[in-house]
């Protein structure tokens, strides 16, 4: 979790890995973990509890700083344009941003949340570098088609889309179905 309002998004997706077998590895900025007791009232350690392994954002000996450590890929929720602007630029200056830089070089699922809004040309041009070089982009940006009734449910929906970009099987919110005629 990067320092981007959005706390939400990333309880989600940990609280859903959480009841899988995916072996949960968590990496958090000290902005994430101040936007977390702001918008959700929640502690860091919270989270800690959800995750297998937690790593310090400035430890580069952790095993998901190395392509040879086995693992099916990343999400980052939220990210922020910092960190954006970090991978998309190869600048591997803390933790995320090194995962992320494995992730891509090693061919592997890597799945940002971006926040942020109005887009600038310059968070455009990450975002499409960072595309090319083959990670998926998911804005937050929730669906109305699911009919969500709840700030929850539009939450879900973009925690299930990152969540599928990595194939992890969820429940999050009802697939697309053609509408009636």
């Amino acid at each position: 979790m990067s320092g981007a309002s959005g706390a939400p998004y990333g309880i989600k997706v940990l609280e859903t890995l959480a009841k899988t077998d995916f072996r949960v590895h968590l990496v958090t900025t000290p902005t994430a973990e101040r936007i977390l007791r702001y918008e959700t009232g929640r502690d860091p350690a919270d989270l800690r509890r959800l995750a297998h392994a937690v790593h310090a954002i400035d430890d580069f000996f952790a095993p998901i700083a190395s392509g040879s450590h086995d693992f099916a890929g990343m999400i980052v929720a939220p990210c922020s344009m910092k960190t954006v602007g970090l991978i998309a630029n190869g600048i591997a200056d803390d933790l995320i941003a090194r995962t992320g830089d494995v992730c891509l070089k090693e061919r592997r699922p890597l799945a940002l949340v971006v926040r942020e809004t109005p887009l600038s040309t310059i968070h455009l041009r990450n975002m499409t570098t960072l595309s090319e070089a083959g990670a998926t982009i998911v804005p937050a940006m929730p669906a109305f088609y699911t009919k969500p009734k709840s700030i929850d449910d539009m939450v879900a929906y973009v925690a299930g889309k990152a969540l599928d970009a990595l194939r992890v099987p969820h429940d999050l919110y009802p697939r697309w179905k053609p509408m009636p005629e």
